[in-house]
């Protein structure tokens, strides 16, 4: 499937406040080392979702290990206490919240980065050598479009679609961008099993995460009909349902864990499109536990 790349735009992701990267040799500092770095991800927040469905695709349990932090963050301030004392070692009088995800160096005890896509890319560039090639050379421009397309076209028109304080023409309008969006990548999944090449890759990682938080975050705030108007979709929905099946992917879709989030910060209204479920995740991610690949009627 071939993807324009688009104008930058500023996503929904929070301006990360360190951005470190992993090198290819000593002279860059932070280089790939066996157990030198460490993941802090929450598998609730998308970011931690898609570099643990990386850190599994790309087998690193023993070079880089994880740990896992609570769905809800325990700060008022929206962080992590558990993540509190990197920041501090990291930054002097750092002032703002402790936010995951974060890739830390055991070696100085300071944090690398706390940017969900450099972290991925160096992850699949450091450490994938042998592995699978999840970030390929030549592909870089591909795997950013996807990233905008989906932080565009996906989760920002989404929010903005089910945005309870917005007029009917603005909800319009971000729903007919986020069905256009939909419908050029169910286009391409019609005749391709990937998005970017004949095997998994970063853009996948992104979709798939995308397209989960659609279904069990925001299509709690849009109606019925544009619910079943996004499930329209057959070869994107289908394509969601492989990958949830596949371990590295279903492993870490805590269904649990992203609504007690959502329902902990989300300030919206809650709408008729809660009660219509696209895929029961829990099900695909489960193979053996049956379930239907079809949107359930209320």
């Amino acid at each position: 499937m071939s993807l324009t790349p688009l104008a930058a735009h500023p996503s929904a992701r929070p301006t990360p406040a360190f951005r470190g990267r992993i090198g290819r040799d000593a002279r860059s500092g932070h280089y790939a080392v066996p157990r030198r770095y460490r993941l802090h991800l929450s598998l609730a927040d998308p970011d931690g979702l898609r570099i643990a469905v990386t850190h599994s695709l790309l087998g690193l349990d023993q070079a880089c290990p994880v740990t896992f932090l609570p769905a809800v963050p325990d700060c008022s301030d929206g962080g992590h206490s558990a993540l509190r004392p990197l920041y501090d070692a990291s930054a002097h009088r750092y002032q703002g919240p402790a936010l995951a995800p974060v890739l830390s160096d055991d070696w100085s005890g300071r944090i690398v980065s706390t940017h969900g896509p450099d972290i991925a890319r160096d992850l699949a560039r450091g450490f994938g050598g042998g592995r699978a090639a999840l970030y390929p050379c030549g592909a870089e421009s591909q795997i950013e479009a996807v990233e905008r397309m989906c932080a565009q076209g996906v989760e920002e028109a989404a929010q903005r679609a089910g945005a309870a304080g917005a007029a009917d023409a603005e909800r319009s309008a971000a729903l007919d961008a986020l069905l256009a969006t939909l419908g050029t990548l169910d286009r391409g999944l019609g005749t391709h099993t990937y998005l970017i090449s004949d095997q998994i890759s970063l853009a996948d990682v992104e979709l798939w995460a995308a397209l989960v938080r659609l279904d069990t975050v925001h299509r709690h705030h849009l109606d019925a009909s544009a619910v079943h108007r996004i499930a329209d979709h057959p070869a994107l929905w289908a394509y969601a349902r492989r990958l949830a099946a596949h371990p590295a992917f279903g492993k870490h879709l805590d269904l649990d864990a992203i609504d007690r989030r959502h329902h902990a910060g989300c300030q919206g209204l809650e709408a008729a499109g809660a009660a219509v479920q696209i895929l029961d995740w829990a099900a695909h991610a489960n193979p053996g536990a049956g379930g239907r690949p079809q949107v359930e009627r209320p």
